[in-house]
């Protein structure tokens, strides 16, 4: 039985716009314990998949780094299964500010995805 070797560092795995990145990093140097962000899913079903984040003071033996401008975003590598192919970009309107996560493969409606609600993992319920 051959061994399969863990990725610990992504590439295009995911993608960050430069003003995610920016704010990202505004946050994580505004707290000297930080080492970085991680990104996480939770959910699932018809109400879909939800994406959030959270500050991360060191990275867990399971998790992928993706690195870029000294920011360390960390996946979970079974999370990362369902997070390939997201965008991450930051927007303002007015007032508000946010996060947006775009899942470029959960829009297509394909295989592994729910028909109704476009939540990975195949199905509702």
């Amino acid at each position: 039985m051959s061994q399969v070797e863990f990725k610990t560092q992504l590439s295009n795995e995911i993608s960050l716009s430069d003003e995610a990145v920016r704010q990202m990093l505004n946050i994580v140097e505004s707290e000297p314990e930080i080492s970085g962000v991680r990104i996480f899913l939770s959910g699932g079903g018809c109400g879909g998949m939800t994406y959030g984040m959270t500050m991360v003071e060191k990275p867990t033996k399971f998790d992928c780094t993706w690195a870029k401008n000294g920011l360390n975003v960390y996946i979970d590598a079974v999370a990362l299964s369902f997070l390939e192919g997201v965008e991450v970009d930051f927007r303002s309107e007015g007032l508000n500010q946010s996060f947006v996560f775009t899942n470029v493969f959960a829009n297509a409606g394909g295989e592994g995805t729910c028909g109704s609600c476009g939540a990975a993992g195949g199905g509702c319920g």
